[in-house]
């Protein structure tokens, strides 16, 4: 029995003993069994152009539209122009029944004959009360009363004149007319109906003035609009033509914000011109603006400065690198030499979404930074497994 028991233990101490050494095996394969290079997806730095941008949506507009309305009310009785119509300025667009309005011309024509008549009958009791007075057959305080009679009967006529005067201005206001040339982009009203200027003036037409020459009202948040100058280079698109780029020019930089939500956005007009009209009032543009741009530089790829080594640490190890101050760089790449990675801090200039601007540091062209790691099962990989079988 004994004997048998000590067998025993010799046994499971050896079966112990095996596993445990297929466990360290195991580990060493997947940490140290296979080269670094295999570990670690690289990119060699190279040469090339650089573009930063800043990015916002935006609407076409018209750089002048004119809001068309009425100054008297009325019902429509003539519509002269329809929509994408183009008219000449002083063209009639909509006229409105001027019954109301005429009758109202005649009626002042007839108060100012009136008016007329009364100031002749005045000035004929003038000119006899002086006649009179001179012979001393009236007193004075008669002629002053025929003077004034005069006068009051002029100012009637004056009167009558100015009513005369606003009444055929309001019988013309009931002809619309187109105050610029353009296009006519919108039309608010048909024959028949009743249209009320009253408090506020009821918009007819929208003309815009000239559709070669349009804007991009966009916003940009105020994180990005420090950076934005007028006269930028612009890049646009808009969802009518996804396959075309657009170019235009950073206008004017609007000082009155916009606050939504606690964000403050600033409106940038950006100038559009558009020869072949094929872009639209209304149409979305989104919006890159130039801000810099740098030719011929030295590029690293983003995903080497955001790569993160605090796992390869435990793997791979890490030579120190040159130049360690912080106060000389603002970013670390890893370069692989010899199964190690030797990080170098660099100074970054401008970025797009795929290259970041290498300003100083030890990197030049041709080394291999790493961006990531290779994924377990990818292809050229063999994940390593331990399997066991219990007897």
């Amino acid at each position: 029995m004994k004997i048998r028991a000590l067998l025993f233990n010799k046994l499971t101490l050896l079966f112990a003993t095996a596993i445990v050494i297929g466990l360290g095996y195991w580990y060493w394969q997947v940490n140290y069994g296979e080269s670094a290079a295999k570990r670690y997806k690289t990119q060699a730095v190279e040469m090339g152009d650089v573009t930063r941008t800043v990015s916002a949506n935006g609407t076409l507009n018209p750089v002048v539209l004119v809001n068309v309305g009425t100054q008297v009310s009325g019902t429509v009785k003539k519509l002269h122009v329809d929509f994408n119509d183009r008219v000449r300025a002083g063209q009639v667009l909509l006229e409105l029944d001027p019954a109301l309005y005429a009758a109202q011309v005649d009626q002042s024509e007839a108060n100012l004959h009136n008016a007329e008549a009364t100031l002749e009958l005045a000035r004929a009791n003038e000119a006899r009360s002086r006649t009179l007075f001179d012979q001393q057959f009236i007193s004075r305080q008669d002629l002053d009363t025929a003077v004034q009679a005069l006068k009051s009967a002029a100012a009637q006529v004056e009167l009558a004149k100015a009513q005369l005067a606003k009444d055929r201005t309001n019988l013309n206001y009931s002809v619309i007319r187109s105050p610029v040339s353009g296009v006519v982009v919108n039309r608010t009203v048909d024959v028949g109906q009743t249209v009320a200027a009253s408090f506020q003036t009821p918009t007819l037409f929208q003309i815009a003035q000239d559709l070669s020459k349009m804007q991009i009202d966009s916003s940009f948040a105020e994180a990005d609009v420090g950076v934005i100058r007028v006269g930028q280079p612009v890049r646009f698109n808009v969802d009518a033509f996804p396959n075309r780029s657009f170019s235009a020019q950073v206008r004017q930089i609007r000082l009155n914000a916009t606050t939504q939500q606690n964000v403050v956005t600033y409106d940038v007009v950006v100038g559009v011109d558009n020869p072949e009209q094929i872009l639209m009032p209304g149409m979305t543009a989104y919006v890159n603006v130039i801000v810099a741009q740098r030719k011929n530089v030295l590029l690293v790829p983003n995903a080497a400065l955001r790569f993160n080594p605090q796992q390869a640490q435990e793997r791979t190890p890490i030579a120190k690198g040159k130049g360690d101050k912080e106060e000389a760089a603002t970013g670390t790449v890893y370069v692989l030499e010899a199964e190690r990675l030797r990080p170098v801090k660099i100074k970054t200039g401008i970025a797009d979404s795929r290259f970041t601007e290498v300003l100083s540091g030890d990197l030049k062209v041709g080394d291999h930074v790493v961006v990531g790691e290779v994924e377990p099962g990818a292809a050229g990989q063999t994940p390593s497994t331990l399997r066991m079988r219990m007897f």
